[in-house]
């Protein structure tokens, strides 16, 4: 599949090299990166159950359902527009640190947190 801003290469699991994020998943994270009209730098997309950040949570998250990635945000505007935008475009998770995003598509209960 082609996207206009990401090549799935841009995803794979820092620690095992795999990559089952979902296309879905890039494709709705193409229409956040348009409507925030900046460049987007992947600081974590699919982490496989294997990664030691998954490892450590009782259940694996969202990273590891290949629908999520955390994306690099370099000042408060930035962050702003992507929590704008994805809540827009009916982000399910949206988690919000000093220098990045966090952005999923769960289908479970909206949820927005803070690092």
């Amino acid at each position: 599949m082609t996207y206009k801003y990401f090549k799935e290469e841009e995803f794979v699991c820092s620690e095992t090299g795999e990559n089952k994020i979902s296309p879905e998943f890039i494709r709705r994270l193409d229409e956040l990166r348009e409507a925030c009209d900046f460049p987007f730098h992947i600081t974590s997309g699919y982490r496989s159950p294997n990664h030691t950040i998954e490892k450590a949570k009782i259940k694996p998250g969202t990273h590891a359902q290949g629908i999520a990635a955390d994306i690099h945000a370099d000042n408060g505007i930035e962050r702003r527009k992507i929590v704008e935008e994805a809540l827009k475009l009916g982000f399910g998770g949206i988690g919000v640190a000093k220098t990045f995003v966090h952005v999923d598509i769960r289908t479970t209960s909206p949820v927005m947190w803070t690092y």
